[in-house]
C-alpha cells in the first residue's frame, strides 16, 4: 500500500501532464497561508446546451486537482463550476426549438429568457440543470455557482465597488484592444435596464463611488438612469467579469481553451488592477468536428455528452480528456471505439505496474488514484465485427460468439463486458451499419481469401486465437502481395467494410471457423463480377 507521503514523492517526479499543473500549483502555494483552501474554476456560458468540450475542462481540472492533493497530503481545495447565466442571449441556438420564443428575448439575462423546452422557469435554468445532471453522473466534486445568484446576493458586491474604484485602468487596459466603434461604447459595467430586461452596452456617463453607482442612458426610453453597480442591477463584461470573479472567489487555478489566449491575459490584468492574483493554468487544444470545424454549442456540431455514453464507458470519454490535451483532436462517433479499447489496455496494464508507473498510467488519473480492477478478455473493435458478421441483434446472441473466445466469461463475472456487448450492438446498428461500404476484392485478394478458407477447412476447431492469426498470415505471404498489410487491409475492407480492425486469428476463435468461412463465401459471391 504506498501512503501519502510516498505517493508525494512519485508524484513529484512523475511526468504526468495534471502533476506538472499540480507543481505550479505548489510555487504558488510556498508563501501562502498552509491552511488555506485552493480554489479551482471552470466556467460556463449557457447560451447553449451543454457539449462534451465543457465536460471535459471539468475532468482535466478534476485531474488536477486530484494531482495536488496527492503532491500535499492535507491541502484543502474546491472545485468551482460557475456558469455565467446573466450574460444576455446575443443569438438564437439552431439545435432548440421555438426558435421564435428565444428570438423575442434576445439580450435578456439567460435566466430571464424563457425556456425553449418548456422544462424550467428559464433557459439558462434549462442548461444549468443539463451541465450539473452529467457532471453529478461522472461523480465530480464540485460546488455549482449562479452568476445571477453570486451578483444579486451580494458575494461580489466588494470585488465590484472595487471595480468602479479602479475604472479607468481597467479602460485603459482593454480600450486599446478594441476597435473605434466598440471603444466608443465600452464600458465594465453592463447595465440591466428597469424599463426592458435587457442586458445593455452603452457608455458610462457618470460615476459615484461614494455611491456605488453609474449613470447611462436607456436606449429604449432615452432618459438618463442612475444605478447601483452591486446588487445584481449591473454584470461586467465578459472578459472584466473573468477577472472579477478571480478575484472575488479567489481562484487558483482555471484552464481555457487556446482560442482564449489573448483574453486570459487580459483578464490577469485587470485582476491584477483590481489587487488580485490571476490563476495558474494552461491552455488547452480545440476540439473539432468531423469537418474539422471548432465544436459549439451554438452550433450543436461534435457530441454531446449523453451520445457518447449511448455508445461507451464514460471512463473513455475520460480518457480521450486526458490524452495529449495541448494537441487538437477530433471530437466524432468514430473516435469512440478506439477510445474504448485504450482505456482497458491501460487498465489491464496498471495492476501490473509499478507504483511510479501507475501514476503515469491515464487510469490512475480518471479514478483518483484508485482504478477499478475489470477483465475484459475481447476488444471493442473485436465485438463490433462479431456483431457486422453476425447480424447480432441481441446481447444473448453476442455472447455465445463471446464465449467461443472466452468460455469462463459470463454477464455475471464480467458485468464490463456485458455492457460493452451492448454497446458495441447499438453502436454497429447506428453509427457503422448505415455507412458501411464494402469493396470487392482483386483477382489477388480473392484467390488469398479462397485459400484461406480451404486451409480453415482443416483447421483444428480447438486452435487458439494466436494459431488461427498464424494460418491468415502464411496465407497472406503465400500469395504475392507488396506487403501483409495489403493483405489484412484486403480481409477488413471486403469482410466488413473497413479498413483496419483487431487481429483477424481473435475473429476466426470467437465467430468460429465455419462460420468464418461463410462469410468468406458470402462476401465474395456478392462482389463477383
Amino acid at each position: 500500500m504506498t501512503t501519502a507521503d510516498t505517493l508525494a514523492e512519485l508524484a513529484h517526479n512523475s511526468k504526468a501532464w495534471p502533476f506538472e499543473e499540480a507543481r505550479k500549483l505548489l510555487k504558488r502555494l510556498e508563501k501562502a497561508d498552509p491552511a488555506r483552501e485552493v480554489v479551482f474554476e471552470t466556467g460556463y456560458g449557457p447560451s447553449g446546451l451543454p457539449h462534451i468540450g465543457t465536460f471535459g475542462e471539468v475532468a482535466r481540472t478534476s485531474m488536477v486537482r486530484h494531482a495536488l492533493e496527492a503532491l500535499k497530503p492535507g491541502v484543502k481545495t474546491r472545485l468551482v463550476c460557475f456558469s455565467d447565466d446573466m450574460d444576455g442571449l446575443r443569438k438564437v441556438p439552431t439545435n432548440v426549438p421555438n426558435q421564435e420564443l428565444l428570438q423575442a428575448a434576445l439580450e435578456k439575462p439567460l435566466t430571464a429568457v424563457p425556456d425553449p423546452f418548456g422544462t424550467h422557469p428559464s433557459f439558462g435554468a434549462h442548461n444549468n440543470a443539463r451541465l450539473r445532471s452529467f457532471l453529478d453522473s461522472f461523480g465530480f466534486q464540485y460546488e455549482f455557482l449562479s452568476a445571477t445568484e453570486c451578483y444579486r446576493s451580494g458575494m461580489f458586491d466588494e470585488t465590484l465597488l472595487r471595480m468602479l474604484a479602479v475604472y479607468d485602468d481597467v479602460m485603459a487596459i482593454i480600450l486599446p484592444t478594441l476597435g473605434p466603434d466598440r471603444r466608443a461604447t465600452y464600458s465594465p459595467f453592463l447595465p440591466i435596464s428597469p424599463n426592458s430586461g435587457k442586458v445593455l452596452q452603452v457608455p458610462i456617463e457618470a460615476r459615484d463611488l461614494a455611491a456605488g453607482t453609474i449613470v447611462y442612458t436607456d436606449p429604449d426610453t432615452g432618459k438618463r438612469v442612475e444605478t447601483l453597480v452591486t446588487g445584481g442591477h449591473v454584470k461586467c463584461q465578459w472578459k472584466a467579469d473573468w477577472a472579477m470573479r478571480w478575484v472575488a472567489l479567489g481562484v487558483d487555478y482555471e484552464m481555457a481553451g487556446k482560442d482564449l489566449i489573448d483574453s486570459v491575459t487580459l483578464s490577469s490584468k485587470v485582476a491584477r488592477a483590481l489587487g488580485g492574483r490571476p490563476p495558474e493554468g494552461f491552455n488547452y487544444e480545440l476540439f473539432l468536428d468531423d469537418q474539422g470545424q471548432k465544436i459549439s454549442k451554438s452550433k450543436g456540431n461534435g457530441i454531446a455528452v449523453e451520445e457518447w455514453l449511448a455508445y461507451a464507458t464514460p471512463e473513455s470519454l475520460s480518457l480521450y480528456m486526458f490524452q495529449k490535451p495541448k494537441t487538437a483532436k477530433r471530437l466524432h462517433f468514430d473516435v469512440i471505439p478506439k477510445a474504448v479499447d485504450e482505456y482497458f489496455t491501460l487498465l489491464g496494464a496498471f495492476h501490473k505496474e509499478t507504483p511510479q508507473k501507475q501514476i503515469e498510467n491515464a487510469v490512475w488519473h480518471i479514478h483518483g488514484g484508485t482504478p477499478p480492477q475489470h477483465s475484459v478478455p475481447l476488444t471493442f473493435g473485436l465485438l463490433l465485427n462479431l456483431v457486422s458478421a453476425s447480424n447480432a441483434h441481441t446481447k444473448d446472441i453476442l455472447w455465445q460468439f463471446v464465449k467461443n473466445y472466452a468460455p469462463e466469461a459470463n454477464a455475471e463475472d464480467f458485468p464490463e463486458l456485458d455492457r460493452l456487448i451492448g454497446f458495441a450492438i447499438r453502436y454497429f446498428d447506428e453509427q457503422e451499419k448505415p455507412f458501411k461500404v464494402y469493396r470487392a476484392p482483386s483477382d489477388l485478394e480473392r484467390a488469398a481469401m479462397l485459400d484461406l478458407s480451404e486451409r480453415l477447412a482443416t483447421a483444428d476447431a480447438s486452435l487458439d486465437a494466436e494459431a488461427l492469426q498464424g494460418i491468415v498470415y502464411e496465407v497472406g505471404k503465400s500469395h504475392p502481395f507488396e506487403n501483409l498489410r495489403d493483405w489484412f487491409k484486403a480481409l477488413y475492407e471486403v469482410l466488413f467494410g473497413e479498413s483496419a480492425g483487431p487481429r483477424f486469428g481473435s475473429f476466426i476463435k470467437a465467430y468460429g471457423i465455419d462460420n468464418t468461412r461463410a462469410l468468406i463465401a458470402e462476401r465474395l459471391a456478392a462482389t463477383r463480377a
